[in-house]
């Protein structure tokens, strides 16, 4: 028997929310995570116009005396921790797609702990009373149905969807709770006269083939008929390993950049390190103070977890993207690993130069021996045992660029 038996938890406002905790001073101010970009803001921010991935400049314009606050990466994990141990006590059907988001799968559950709208009022209360955050939840039979219900539910709710009643629920909300309807999508859609994703459902396939491209408009079809045969998965395999820090906007050189990447570049390759995880193309995204980003790619001729060689080949494309880009404000750098494979060994590659990181080269064979020293003395004496010279030399011991991890398995 089909139950609303997926659930989908996303905490409130999560970097602010911990901001609060950490400094109970904020409570009821409005105020924001970030530095050169919002990460995450209060509701008392939110009623001003400020949103995520605004750039602090505008919401201080919409938002005169609000109140800006970098954030403590380390709290973050460690609230999240204690949430996701919640998630697990009511079910081992965990599917963790942030920080502070996830998909559960409780209908082996109900016979233990009650219905999925009991287990959502218990997730709930158990966040509260033990981390003091706020998480809205959505119970549904179908993934996409659980997150744009716990959309719905935000602030603090709780939505439960029970089988037959799906499109009475989806149908009257507008086209951008979808996945895959950004803000160019919708307004398409909004010129057509589609406003609803009951529209969506009522507009024959081909006329929004030809409105959205086949692949577009069968996805929003789909979503808007509630076909979603997704199982919630437990063990995703990551396509992609990222960090990314947020500063402050100006013009940087490569120089005040460098040192920027060289951290990103090491919290990635360290993890892959961990995971036995290597990794065959780098991408580095750079975000301007105008909102708009550029994104490069290099494959490499073999895989590694090496942070030098990563580092060479990411600076190589920072440099290009400086030099087509001049006199424009950075606000967010980002380092990503894809190609991700799990134990793969390195293989040899002869008449390399010594500028080469291609797999066995000399040079890459260097970065092999010094990231083993250093992950042996992280592993005895903790991560902050050793850092760049170059953060050293600029008086620089720890982030203070708003740096944030991010594992993504999409």
């Amino acid at each position: 028997m089909q139950t609303a038996g997926i659930l989908h938890a996303d905490l409130d406002a999560f970097y602010a929310a911990v901001a609060v905790k950490e400094n109970p001073a904020l409570a009821g101010k409005p105020m924001a995570v970030g530095a050169g970009v919002v990460l995450s803001c209060t509701y008392e921010a939110r009623a001003y116009g400020v949103r995520g991935g605004m750039p602090v400049r505008e919401a201080r314009t919409l938002c005169p005396h609000l109140i800006v606050v970098d954030g403590t990466f380390g709290a973050y994990t460690q609230y999240s921790k204690a949430v996701f141990a919640i998630f697990g006590s009511y079910t081992p059907v965990v599917e963790r797609l942030s920080i502070d988001e996830a998909f559960m799968d409780v209908t082996g559950s109900i016979h233990l702990f009650g219905t999925p709208a009991d287990i959502g009022r218990a997730i709930r209360s158990d966040v509260k009373r033990e981390t003091g955050l706020a998480v809205s939840v959505g119970a549904t039979p179908r993934k996409f149905l659980s997150k744009i219900a716990s959309q719905v539910a935000k602030p603090d709710g709780l939505i439960v969807v029970n089988p037959g009643e799906e499109l009475e629920f989806l149908h009257p909300l507008p086209v951008s709770y979808l996945w895959g309807v950004g803000p160019v999508t919708k307004r398409r859609l909004n010129d057509l006269g589609i406003h609803t994703i009951g529209d969506i459902a009522a507009t024959p396939q081909d006329a929004m083939t030809s409105m959205l491209g086949s692949a577009h408009a069968t996805h929003l079809y789909a979503l808007a008929h509630n076909l979603d045969p997704r199982p919630v998965e437990t063990r995703r395999k990551a396509k992609s390993l990222s960090a990314q820090s947020a500063m402050r906007a100006k013009i940087r050189t490569l120089d005040e950049l460098v040192p920027v990447l060289k951290r990103l570049t090491d919290r990635v390759a360290s993890r892959m390190r961990v995971k036995n995880l290597s990794a065959r193309t780098v991408t580095i995204k750079v975000r301007f103070g105008d909102l708009s980003s550029i994104t490069r790619s290099t494959t490499m001729p073999a895989s590694t977890d090496a942070t030098g060689a990563i580092v060479v080949v990411a600076t190589k494309m920072l440099e290009r993207v400086l030099t087509e880009f001049p006199n424009h404000e950075t606000t967010l750098l980002s380092v990503a690993a894809s190609g991700i494979a799990a134990g793969e060994p390195t293989q040899l590659a002869f008449g390399v130069d010594d500028d080469d990181v291609s797999g066995g080269s000399p040079r890459e064979l260097e970065y092999e021996a010094l990231d083993q020293s250093v992950d042996a003395l992280r592993k005895r004496f903790g991560a902050d045992v050793i850092t760049h010279g170059s953060d050293l030399l600029s008086g620089r011991t720890k982030n203070t660029d708003g740096l944030s991890d991010i594992m993504t398995n999409d």
